[in-house]
């Protein structure tokens, strides 16, 4: 049992879930670039760790380990905020290949196949996929996509929906995005769709879905971005316009 005070049980947490950090570090640095150290996350992750231990108490409602899964990871997604790991021309970058995606889907009633972004980037396609490898770790979300305003200046998300002390993420899913994230992951072309459910659904690692897809982990980690990306643009409405 867990004890506040018992420094002999927080001890014991300490050590048995330290693979625990590990693994969510090694699984959270498969959606990153190259730049984030997994040795840094697992720092981070250890300093929620900690946290949770001293935090936790036998009512708090949950099982521990449930409980410190959130504090580990939102102790790495703070090192990664703070670090800023995507540079901001990257972010632009990635920026464009949506606005590409978006206008394409509309001209072709279909999703766009990677030659017909590259063309409508104007660049070869051994740069788009290079473009793809550099915005490895691409969200489907960001903090600042609460604050930007549409696209003819309008409200943002928050200005639309937030009232004191509202949580954006929970208006958010409240609005229906989760189902227009289902709907937009079902759209996906099957390739990357099949990526996405080995990825968040059976939490194959990008090297096992490599040998599971007969291709390159780096692939896969560009696969990925490119199924962020269209993920974003077909949800660009719901997030800056909002339903109607």
């Amino acid at each position: 049992m867990y004890t506040v005070k018992g420094k002999a049980d927080k001890n014991h947490l300490l050590t048995e879930h330290m693979p625990l950090v590990k693994r969510l570090a090694h699984h959270m640095k498969a959606k990153l670039p190259p730049s984030v150290e997994v040795d840094d996350l697992i720092q981070a992750g250890m300093m929620g760790l900690l946290d949770a231990i001293n935090r936790y108490e036998d009512n708090h409602g949950a099982q521990f380990e449930t409980y410190a899964v959130l504090r580990i990871r939102g102790a790495m997604l703070d090192e990664l905020r703070n670090s800023d790991w995507m540079p901001r021309s990257t972010r632009q970058n990635m920026r464009k290949v949506e606005a590409a995606m978006e206008a394409l889907q509309q001209r072709l009633g279909r999703p766009a196949s990677e030659s017909e972004i590259a063309k409508s980037l104007k660049m070869s396609l051994a740069d788009y996929q290079e473009m793809l490898s550099d915005g490895g770790g691409h969200q489907l979300l960001y903090y600042e996509d609460f604050h930007e305003a549409g696209e003819e200046g309008g409200d943002s998300f928050l200005d639309r929906h937030a009232v004191d002390d509202a949580d954006p993420l929970r208006s958010l899913l409240d609005t229906g995005f989760r189902q227009a994230v289902i709907d937009a992951i079902d759209a996906l072309p099957p390739r990357e769709k099949m990526l996405m459910g080995l990825y968040y659904e059976e939490e194959l690692n990008l090297k096992e879905i490599g040998a599971v897809m007969g291709v390159s982990e780096s692939r896969v980690s560009q696969l990925h971005t490119q199924a962020v990306s269209r993920l974003r643009a077909a949800l660009r409405e719901q997030l800056w316009t909002g339903p109607a």
